[in-house]
Order: structure tokens, then C-alpha cells, then sequence
């Protein structure tokens, strides 16, 4: 499982600079599905000595009355919450600063593993600028400059030093399915699963964010044996508000990375607002086999076409029209059965191989029927298909032309492959490469 490293300080010390650099591209997005994931500031890397997950944080003042600066402090709580590490960046020309002494006081109360960087010194001759910041008591200040690229290196082996040495491979039984339970607070998760495992293996309680630790359980039902992770709840009680929300996607990535198969629990009378498509959206990303869970249907199910509120999440969560649907309470146990059914026939689809002369039959049929726009006024021609991984199901495209093939014709091929093959519950990737 990846580490998770937070980059955390105040307003305008460089943190998207650095969040960018560590990176290696520009924006400080996702890069996914259009308009899902596009405003989450955290970032898988494989460019290092070890895979990390960076999440770059809101600007943080601790002291500040502004409502947006409050805001940011509260999102930059819950990101140190789930980091395995912090960085915690000052900035080298401006000096050190109350709020600076107030955050470091704050992450010491958390107990993390925690590197003072001090960004701005663009090279050895304005090292001296790092001295004052000696006044927080830590030992070691890592001179950095995000934008020139100066003590990256350094800092990032600090990060890797610091961190646990990566855990041997999961033990874990090799028929068993681990499935995690996703969703933003209050939606019932906690419930589900106890109603799942027929005793309260975990805490339930009407506020949001009771849960706090991700808790694994292992079952089984008839002779299919799971494991079952329950999503880690990073708010404290008192701390609820709608803008913390957006945060449940942080605590949601661990989860998500474990796991088989995602259970996406939504709340049936409030339908999927924009955090479960966030959320949603990592499902995809991370490229697992995906259920949505409409839990607490008791409340609403009477009189409700289900056809139509089925209709109606699907536009919300349209990114995710491959994940099958199931209504569900965990008060009365409607549904819930249905779950494991639904979770064995995506496992099974999750490892399904198309031999390459079929696909390529199938290539030429879609293409002949339906060919590839024009791109600048040539012919795009997809030569060759083949598949090249399961879990999930990826397909390598040679074509004349990579850059010509737009995403609806993408989207179009998808769904053309899943409609011949299956691949039921788990997204396609397509790669295309130059012929």
C-alpha cells in the first residue's frame, strides 16, 4: 500500500509548487474522467525510489477569523489525519512566523513523522535565510527551492528515510476477496456492515465520522471467504461540517488501494451528490471492481419507481455505468444478501482474458460499422488489438494515429467491448499506441 505524504503550512509558501514538482506535471489534478475527480489535490507517483501518494493541502492559519482561511485549516487537520508523513513547508524569505511556531504545535499534537522544509532558497548562498526557523526546536531544515528544483532530491530521500520499510506482501489467503466499504459520513457504512457479518463488529452511531480506524474482518459466506475493510473515519466529533465531506475521498484512498471490489454506499434519500462522485471517481481510478450500494431504502423505497431512481444515479455517477446497483437497508436487512452475488459475478468478470484473434475479429467489425472520426483530415485506422492485463482488464490499440483517438470514440470502443465480452462491474482501460 502506498504511503501517503501531506504537504501542509500557510497561505503562499509554494506548497502547489512543490505538490507539482514531486509530481512531475503542472496542474495539481487528477488526471481522470472529465469533471469527476478534477478538484482533488492529491497525486499517485511512481517516479521514486518507492510509489507515495501526495496530497497537497489548503493554505493554513490557524489564527485567522476569514471564513476561507478557517475552511483551509480544517482540510489541512483532516489530510494529517490519514499522512503517513508530513511536510511541513515554511517560507525561507519571508521568516519564521507565529502561525508557523502555532501548525508546528499542532502537528507535534498529532504525533506524525514530520520534515521542516524551507522553500524559497534558490541555492547555498541563501542558505542562511533557514537559521531563524531553528526557533520551532526540530534538529534538521531541509533547504529547498520548489520552483528552481534545489534540494528536491534530499527531501525526497528524507521522505523515503522516514517511512516504515515497505510491508512484505499482504498475507492474505489466496482465494480471499477483500471489499471495501466507501462513502461520505452517515450513509450507513458501519451499519451494512454489521448487518453484513450479523453482529456490530463496529461501533454505530448517529453522528458522522464515529468510525475511526480502518477495521479488517475476515468471514466468509458459504465457501467464499472475504475480507472485509471498513473505511477509517479521519473527523472527530465536533469537527462535522458539510466542507469536511470533501476530505472522506482521503480516507477513502487507503480503502480503495486494498481492496478487490469498492462498495460505494450511498444515502437513498439524498441520491449521489457531487462527494460520491468524487469518490467514485477513485473507485475508477484505481481500476477496481466497483458495486453502488443505495443503503437506506427503508426510508424511501415505498412508492418509488426503483427503475427511475436507478435512472437517476446512473446520470449522476455516469463514469461508473459499468458498476451494477443494488437497493439495500441495513435496519431491515432488505438487499443485503444480494450483495455477495453481485460481488462474485464482478470478481469473476475482474479476470477475464479475450483471446487476441477474437479481439481482433471484434476490432474490425466495430471499426467497419463505426470507423474513427477524422483528425486533421486524415484517416485514424486501429490496426491491432490485443489485452495485456486483467485486474483490470487493459487493451493495448496499435493504431496510425494515438493522439487522433478523442475520448468519445474511446468511451464509444469501451462500451462496444463490454457489450461483446462482459467485463461486468470493472472498468476497461484502453491504451493506444503508435503502430
Amino acid at each position: 500500500m502506498r504511503p501517503i505524504v501531506a504537504i501542509v503550512g500557510r497561505p503562499n509558501v509554494g506548497k502547489s509548487t512543490l505538490f507539482n514538482r514531486l509530481v512531475g506535471f503542472r496542474k495539481a489534478i487528477v488526471e481522470s474522467i472529465p469533471g469527476v475527480t478534477r478538484d482533488l489535490n492529491y497525486a499517485d507517483v511512481n517516479r521514486f525510489e518507492r510509489p507515495l501518494t501526495f496530497i497537497d493541502t489548503g493554505g493554513f492559519e490557524p489564527a485567522a477569523q476569514d471564513e476561507l482561511l478557517l475552511q483551509m485549516a480544517e482540510q489541512c487537520r483532516l489530510a494529517v489525519e490519514e499522512a503517513d508523513c508530513i511536510i511541513f513547508l515554511l517560507d525561507g524569505k519571508e521568516g519564521l512566523t507565529p502561525s508557523d511556531r502555532e501548525i508546528a504545535g499542532l502537528l507535534r499534537e498529532r504525533g506524525k513523522k514530520v520534515l521542516y522544509a524551507v522553500n524559497k532558497i534558490d541555492g547555498p548562498t541563501h542558505e542562511g535565510r533557514i537559521y531563524d526557523f531553528y526557533g520551532l526546536g526540530v534538529e534538521t531544515l531541509y533547504p529547498i527551492s520548489a520552483q528552481h528544483n534545489y534540494g528536491i532530491e534530499q527531501l525526497i530521500e528524507a521522505v523515503i528515510g522516514i517511512l516504515p520499510a515497505p510491508a512484505s506482501e499482504e498475507e492474505r489467503e489466496p482465494g480471499d476477496v477483500r471489499i471495501a466499504v466507501v462513502g461520505r459520513p452517515n450513509v450507513g457504512k458501519s451499519s451494512l456492515i454489521n448487518r453484513i457479518l450479523g453482529y456490530d463488529r463496529v461501533i454505530v452511531h448517529e453522528a458522522p465520522g464515529t468510525t475511526r480506524d480502518a477495521i479488517d474482518t475476515p468471514f466468509s459466506v458459504g465457501e467464499q471467504s472475504y475480507v472485509l475493510v471498513d473505511t477509517a473515519g479521519i473527523r472527530r466529533k465536533g469537527r462535522i461540517s458539510l466542507l469536511l465531506e470533501k476530505y472522506s475521498v482521503v480516507e477513502a484512498i487507503k480503502s480503495i488501494e486494498r481492496a478487490d471490489v469498492a462498495l460505494l454506499v450511498l444515502d437513498a434519500q439524498e441520491g449521489a451528490p457531487d462527494q460520491d462522485a468524487r469518490i467514485g471517481g477513485l473507485i475508477h481510478d484505481k481500476g477496481k471492481g466497483g458495486v453502488i450500494v443505495v443503503n437506506k431504502w427503508d426510508l424511501v423505497g415505498e412508492g418509488v419507481a426503483t427503475t427511475a431512481y436507478a435512472e437517476g444515479v446512473r446520470e449522476q455517477l455516469w463514469f461508473l455505468d459499468y458498476a451494477p446497483l443494488i437497493f439495500t437497508s441495513a435496519v431491515t436487512g432488505h438487499g443485503v444478501d444480494r450483495i455477495f452475488k453481485v460481488v462474485e459475478g464482478v470478481m469473476a468478470q475482474r479476470d477475464n482474458r479475450i483471446p487476441t484473434p477474437q479481439l481482433n475479429r471484434w476490432l474490425q467489425e466495430v471499426t467497419e460499422s463505426h470507423p474513427p472520426p477524422l483528425c486533421r483530415k486524415k484517416r485514424v485506422k486501429l490496426s491491432y488489438l490485443t489485452q495485456v492485463s486483467t485486474r483490470p482488464p487493459t487493451f493495448a490499440i496499435f493504431t496510425n494515429h494515438p493522439a487522433g483517438v478523442k475520448f468519445s470514440y474511446r468511451r464509444y470502443l469501451s462500451n462496444q467491448l463490454r457489450e461483446r465480452f462482459g467485463f461486468y462491474g470493472n472498468p476497461i482501460r484502453l491504451i493506444f499506441r503508435r503502430k
